[in-house]
C-alpha cells in the first residue's frame, strides 16, 4: 500500500515550521531493523527507532532507552527510562529488547547481521540452529531492567547497542503484522525521534517529529520531507542548486562532475570521512573460476589503487586502499595501520601474466570465459567498472562482462552470489577493527563471496576470545596479511564524502559508524 505523496515545498528549508526538504538516490531495501543491511534503510531506522544507547552529535555514547548501564567482561545491565514510549503511547519495556534480540539471531529470520550479535551468550549456537532462541543470554529482570550475559569479553559492546539489530521489537505488534512488519506505513510503530508518516514507494517519504519520544524537546526539526527519489546525480544536484533541497549528497557524496559544478558556482563544498572502505569482492564458490587463487593474484598484480583514486574517481580527499582495514582505525598505542602496515601489492604485468598462466593450467582452460562484474547504476560505480573492463583486457587478455543493476537489485544478486566479482563497500558498524574483519569470516552472511580460510577464522576467534588489546590487534594484523596473501578482495579506496548544504541548515551530524547522516540534532536558522 502506498500513502499519499509527500508535499513538495517551494523552498529547501523553512524556519517557521522547522521543515527541510531532501532527495535520495534510492529507496530503502528493508526497514525492518532485524533484517536491514543497506545504508538508506539504516538512515531511516536511525531516525524512527532507538536502542538502549545512542551516539550524540559528537559521536559519544550516551543513553537512549536506557538511562544508565554497567558493562564488564561477562555481563551488561541496563536500566530503562520509564518515559520511553512507543508511538502508540505504550511503554518501551525490557521484554521488547528480549524479543527483538531473539528475533535477530533466530535462523528463521535469516538476518545478514546475526553474527554481529555473537558476543551475546549462545547467539552463535542459536543462529546455527543448535539451541532454541530462549537460550539467548538476555533476560528481563522486570519491565525496566535488562540483564545480558556475554559469550566473551567485548570491549566495544556499548557501541553495538546503537546498532539497529539490537533495537527493540514489540512482540504483540510484530505478530499482528503477519509477516509485513515495517513493510509499509500501516505496519510500523516507532520509538525514535521521528516517525515515518508518508511513503510512496520509489517516489517520496515524509518523517515528522515523534511526540511520544522521551527526548522530543531536544529535537528541533518538525518535518523531514523527501519528495524526490532519483539515481541521477545531476538531477539531484540541480534540485539543490535550484533551492529545492537542503543538502546534497550527505550519504554517498556528490560525484566528480558535481564537485566541478559546485566550484564553478562558488558553492561551499563540505567533506567528511565516512570511515568506509571500497573494494572488489571475489566469488570464492567452487563453481566460480574466481575461486582460483592464481587468477585473483594476477588481477591483484595489475590493480593500481592510486590510479583509481586519481584518474577514475577524481574527487579530492579519497585515499588509495591497500587493506580491508582503513587508516583511521585505532590500534594499541597508535593507529592500527601504523602498528601493522599493509604493504601495497607489487604492480608487475609480467608477474601477473605468469599467475594467469598458472590459473589456466589449474582450471584446465586455454581461454578463460568472461567474468561477470556486478555493480550498481551509480556514476562512480559505472566509471570504475569500465576502468576494470579496460584494465584486465589490456594487461591480462581477460574479458569482463559488466552487470549494471539498480541498487536494490545489486544487493539481491550480491546476496545470492550471482557474480564473479562485485564492486562493494563497507561502512563501519562500530568503532573496532572487528567491524571490518568479521566481513570475511566463514560464518558471516555478509560474506557474499563465501570466502573461507580456516587460518583467517582462527585469527578472528583469537581476537574475539580476549580483551587484551595487544593480542587482539596482533590477531587483526595476521588476518590483514592473510587477506592480502589470498587476494581475497582487491581494495580500491577509502571514501571521503563531499557534499553541499544550505547555510540555514545547522546541526547535521556525520558519523563514521552506523547511519552516516543524522538529522536528529539539526535545525533551521533564520
Amino acid at each position: 500500500m502506498s500513502v499519499g505523496r509527500a508535499e513538495t515545498f517551494d523552498k529547501a528549508v523553512d524556519f517557521a515550521t522547522q521543515t527541510i526538504q531532501l532527495s535520495l538516490d534510492d529507496e530503502p531495501r528493508n526497514l525492518n531493523s532485524i533484517k536491514a543491511v543497506d545504508q538508506i534503510s539504516i538512515f531511516f531506522i536511525e531516525h524512527v527507532m532507538e536502542g538502549l544507547l545512542r551516539q550524540d552529535e559528537r559521536g559519544r555514547i550516551v543513553g537512549g532507552v536506557a538511562e544508565r548501564w554497567e558493562i564488564d567482561d561477562r555481563h551488561a545491565r541496563f536500566w530503562l527510562r520509564h518515559n520511553a514510549k512507543w508511538s502508540d503511547g505504550k511503554p518501551v519495556t525490557a521484554k521488547d529488547f528480549v524479543f527483538g534480540w531473539r528475533s535477530g539471531v533466530d535462523p528463521a529470520n535469516a538476518s545478514e547481521y546475526a553474527s554481529i550479535m555473537y558476543s551475546v551468550k549462545n547467539a552463535e549456537a542459536i543462529n546455527a540452529g543448535k539451541l532454541p532462541v530462549t537460550a539467548l543470554g538476555i533476560n528481563a529482570i522486570d519491565d525496566y531492567t535488562l540483564e545480558v550475559e556475554l559469550e566473551k569479553p567485548t570491549g566495544y559492546f556499548a557501541y553495538l547497542m546503537n546498532f539497529q539489530i539490537f533495537y527493540p521489537v514489540r512482540e504483540d505488534f510484530y505478530r499482528a503484522q503477519n509477516g509485513r512488519y515495517f513493510a509499509d506505513i500501516k505496519n510500523m510503530i516507532f520509538n525514535g525521534p521521528f516517525k515515518l508518516t508518508e511513503w510512496v514507494h520509489a517516489a517520496s517519504f515524509r518523517m515528522e517529529k515523534n511526540e511520544t519520544y522521551w527526548n522530543r524537546d531536544q529535537v528541533k526539526l518538525n518535518v523531514i520531507n523527501i519528495p524526490y527519489v532519483t539515481n541521477d546525480n545531476l538531477a539531484r544536484f540541480n534540485l539543490f542548486k535550484d533551492g529545492k533541497t537542503a543538502l546534497e549528497d550527505g550519504m554517498r557524496g556528490i560525484g566528480k562532475e558535481q564537485v566541478t559544478s559546485a566550484v564553478n558556482n562558488r558553492m561551499r563544498i563540505r567533506a567528511y570521512s565516512d570511515g568506509s572502505i571500497w573494494y572488489t569482492e571475489m566469488n570464492h564458490r567452487k563453481e566460480r573460476i574466481t575461486s582460483n587463487k592464481n587468477l585473483r593474484k594476477a588481477m591483484q598484480a595489475v590493480l593500481d589503487s592510486q590510479e583509481i583514486v586519481n584518474k577514475v574517481i577524481g574527487i579530492p580527499g579519497y585515499i588509495p586502499a591497500y587493506s580491508l582495514f582503513p587508516v583511521w582505525l585505532q590500534g594499541v598505542h597508535k593507529k592500527f595501520r601504523q602498528e601493522y602496515p599493509a604493504q601495497p601489492p607489487v604492480l608487475d604485468v609480467e608477474l601477473a601474466k605468469r599467475y594467469m598462466q598458472q590459473a589456466k593450467q589449474e582450471l584446465g582452460m586455454e581461454t578463460l570465459p568472461p567474468l561477470a562484474l556486478l555493480c550498481d547504476d551509480k556514476e562512480n560505480a559505472i566509471r570504475e567498472a569500465v576502468y576494470f573492463q579496460s584494465l584486465f583486457k589490456r594487461t591480462l587478455g581477460l574479458e569482463i562482462r559488466v552487470d549494471i543493476q539498480t541498487f536494490k537489485q545489486r544487493l539481491e544478486k550480491m546476496q545470492y552470489g550471482e557474480f564473479d566479482m562485485i564492486l562493494a563497500g563497507w561502512g563501519p558498524d562500530y568503532n573496532d577493527p572487528m567491524t571490518f574483519a568479521d566481513l570475511f569470516a566463514s560464518w558471516n552472511e555478509n560474506n557474499h563471496g563465501r570466502y573461507n580460510n580456516p587460518e583467517y577464522d582462527a585469527a578472528l576467534r583469537q581476537a574475539l576470545g580476549t580483551s587484551d588489546p595487544q593480542l587482539r590487534m596482533g590477531a587483526f594484523g595476521k588476518a590483514q596479511q592473510i587477506l592480502i596473501d589470498d587476494a581475497a578482495v582487491l581494495p580500491q579506496y577509502e571514501r571521503v564524502v563531499s557534499y553541499v548544504q544550505n547555510p540555514k541548515l545547522r546541526g547535521v551530524a556525520f558519523k563514521q559508524t552506523g547511519a552516516v547522516m543524522v538529522l536528529t540534532y539539526a535545525r533551521v536558522v533564520e
